[in-house]
């Protein structure tokens, strides 16, 4: 416990808040017994706006050290967060972890759009429900794609005909990762990229035209996947983009008709993998029927809560963390 005259740091202050108010969090300075809180407040109303300035408020005057608090409302729109969602190979679930991802971080209440940079094999528009509909333009912006859980989506998947064959070398497929990014997000202030496997043209451009605030790595247990997800790991570390964490997918199985668990590719590989690199570990993610049938069905298990949501959800609280750490 702090001593009553020992203050807190403006980092242990905005980290004391609910997630979706951190993640607002655009300065906070502590001295001489007074903290000072300059909260964006863009695309909230009156009355979601003075909740919010009041869940500030007692939430800080309740420390010790704080003696006196100022809030700040501002509706300045801030620079658009991205966070890039990665793998060292593909199958492993990259793809589903951050459309649930995304979900569980919308439900939580940041404002979140996701990208499909997976140019060469798309599949946000099954993931999100969305196949077969076809972004908008407004100017010479794409507009995203709506689905019912309100988590805006652009992705090559909308923009060619479903089952045709993309055959497009790196510069095409850098300028149509450009054209997914710069679209007319609105409100949006986090996206999500959902990156190819592996660490090519994709993943260069968007390195060098959009530098992501912070990447989450996803791989199975078995030693093939973690050396690929090391390497991709590498590449964010050379770019100066921190890795947020790592997540540990098809975590383990259980039988749906005898009950019993078993580890088809492993356990536990992430979790050391992520000790021994220095690096967060976000959670696992178990290899569930119910997990695939409900992506495949367009209705993904973070939207729909119960056991299923559950692994989503406590990632999602990690980097929600996260990010309102480094707001």
């Amino acid at each position: 416990m702090l001593h009553p005259r020992q203050s807190m740091s403006a980092t242990e202050i905005t980290a004391s808040l609910p997630a979706p108010l951190a993640a607002r969090v655009v300065s906070a300075s502590v001295g001489e017994g007074r903290a000072t809180i300059v909260l964006d407040v863009a695309g909230l109303d009156e009355d979601a706006r003075g909740e919010a300035e009041r869940v500030v408020r007692d939430t800080i005057a309740a420390r010790p050290d704080i003696e006196d608090v100022r809030v700040i409302l501002t509706a300045e729109r801030r620079a658009r967060r991205i966070v890039a969602v990665g793998s060292g190979k593909g199958g492993v679930g990259k793809s589903t972890l951050t459309a649930n991802l995304a979900i569980a971080l919308k439900r939580l209440g940041h404002a979140v759009g996701l990208v499909d940079a997976d140019i060469y094999g798309p599949s946000q528009p099954t993931i999100l429900g969305n196949r077969g509909q076809k972004p908008e333009v407004s100017g010479k912006k794409l507009v995203p794609v709506p689905n019912r859980w309100d988590v805006p989506v652009l992705s090559m998947g909308h923009l060619v005909e479903e089952g045709a064959a993309v055959a497009w070398r790196g510069p095409m497929a850098g300028n149509a990762l450009t054209q997914l990014i710069d679209a007319e997000w609105g409100e949006v202030d986090t996206l999500l990229v959902d990156l190819p496997p592996g660490t090519g043209d994709v993943q260069l451009t968007m390195l060098q035209k959009f530098k992501p605030s912070g990447a989450v790595l996803v791989s199975t247990p078995q030693d093939l996947a973690l050396i690929d997800a090391a390497r991709a790991g590498s590449l964010f570390d050379q770019a100066g983009v921190p890795v947020i964490g790592l997540v540990e997918n098809m975590s383990g199985y259980v039988c749906p008709h005898c009950g019993e668990a078993s580890d088809p590719f492993g356990s536990g590989g992430v979790e050391q993998a992520a000790e021994r690199l220095e690096l967060p570990f976000l959670g696992r993610i178990p290899l569930a029927l119910g997990i695939r049938e409900a992506s495949d069905a367009g209705t993904p298990p973070a939207a729909q809560g119960g056991n299923l949501a559950a692994p989503f959800e406590a990632v999602a609280a990690e980097v929600s963390r996260w990010l309102g750490a480094n707001a």
